[in-house]
């Protein structure tokens, strides 16, 4: 998730690494913010400076215009139209064996998303954009209203009685919600463990219509009838007006830490999501989700094999450890684990302790994990569209839900 009110629609970075003739290219194009950007590029600055053959080259670009690039930064419905029709993509498993630089060190828990995985669980692509979704409060409107801003929110009735007193200290937005069907739904189900779909003899369908999915929905319309919640669609906005104060507490992707603690004058905390503490089982785990590294198809095999180096940096631990700090994204193997809960790292990985906490609170089921079909960008819009009529007070949580399921489950799955 990205900030455009930080600059996230900037020119690109030009590289700052020089090439000499003999110095070939690779092109990683990517559309990140710009204080995403600039960890990025440190992290290529690092790789091309101990690289004399190949330098990575960072553009900031749409992919479909003009060649493919080498490496492609993709997530949401840019990544759906990469992996739409044939494949334009290297499965990575299948470069990093041809490179003979191993993987084996990188184990996708099943609370990933399953984009970057085929149907053995092997990597198509390096998940280096994975968030999960989290409480960020404002501490200092807590300590006005008179909460402690370092008390935990464990149930959403503790988060409702927190907004409450909010609302009365003259908070005009107490709560509002990035990416709603993403943090309503999709996490709340996998929070619960509760299954969000169906299967059907060997075809998967919707299913959070269910019992604490409407029961979710129905209390977040009372609390937006109440004006304890304000929702500002699946863009940014949420995420702007949390940053400018405006809103006191935000359930938003674990990796936008990193502009809020950086890019305010904010003290912020990080909370872990609230939970039903009537349904059993829960608080179980959340999902992981966000921005995948693709090997672009049809390029030389020298290329490749630099490409394959550039991974395995990117891998080490001093590597991740300075990713995770700088771009607020979660490890991408066991070696990125323990300088993420280090206190070594210091404040910066807040964000992560809470979402690793959160997504490895318990073995992910069968009911936990993530899913192909709910996980695409297409099926998000339609629960955000149903989910509007409940804001708006056209349908109950009920008739919302059950009309997104009824829409969605002739839907193929890829």
């Amino acid at each position: 998730m990205h900030l455009p009110a930080y600059d996230a629609f900037a020119q690109p970075l030009a590289a700052r690494v020089g090439s000499a003739p003999a110095v070939q290219e690779i092109e990683l194009a990517h559309r990140f913010d710009l204080a995403r950007t600039e960890a990025l590029q440190a992290l290529v600055d690092r790789f091309n400076a101990s690289s004399k053959d190949y330098q990575i080259v960072l553009t900031r670009r749409d992919w479909q215009q003009g060649a493919v690039p080498h490496l492609l930064v993709l997530e949401g419905e840019d990544e759906d139209r990469f992996l739409t029709g044939k494949p334009r993509y290297r499965p990575l498993h299948e470069l990093m064996r041809s490179a003979g630089v191993p993987l084996k060190s990188v184990r996708p828990p099943l609370a990933m998303t399953r984009k970057p995985l085929d149907g053995q669980g092997r990597l198509l692509a390096l998940p280096v954009g994975l968030t999960t979704p989290v409480l960020f409060v404002n501490r200092e409107a807590f300590r006005r209203a008179g909460l402690d801003p370092a008390a935990p929110l464990n149930t959403w009735q503790d988060l409702q009685n927190a907004l409450g007193q909010l609302f009365d200290s003259g908070h005009a937005c107490p709560y509002t919600v990035s990416e709603p069907a993403r943090v309503m739904v999709e996490n709340l189900s996998a929070w619960h463990n509760v299954p969000i779909i169906a299967r059907h003899g060997r075809t998967d369908a919707p299913a959070f219509n269910g019992m604490v999915q409407i029961k979710h929905v129905a209390m977040m319309a009372s609390w937006y009838r109440a004006r304890y919640l304000h929702l500002f669609g699946r863009g940014w906005e949420a995420e702007r007006r949390f940053a400018s104060g405006e809103c006191a507490v935000i359930a938003a992707p674990s990796a936008s830490w990193a502009a809020f603690r950086r890019q305010t004058g904010l003290d912020v905390g990080v909370l872990r999501l609230p939970f039903y503490d009537d349904f059993p089982g829960a608080p179980q785990n959340t999902l992981a989700d966000g921005a995948s590294l693709w090997v672009a198809a049809g390029k030389k095999p020298a290329e490749y094999r630099a490409i394959a180096r550039f991974i395995d940096f990117w891998l080490k631990p001093e590597n991740q450890l300075a990713w995770q700090r700088d771009a607020g994204f979660l490890p991408l193997n066991a070696a990125g684990m323990p300088a993420s809960t280090s206190e070594l790292a210091g404040i910066d990985t807040d964000n992560l302790k809470v979402a690793l906490s959160q997504i490895n609170n318990k073995p992910a089921t069968q009911e936990s994990s993530a899913s192909v079909l709910v996980g695409r960008e297409g099926v998000r819009r339609i629960l955000d569209e149903e989910l509007d009529y409940v804001w708006a007070d056209v349908k109950p949580a009920k008739e919302a839900l059950d009309t997104a399921v009824a829409r969605l489950s002739a839907l193929p799955v890829r």
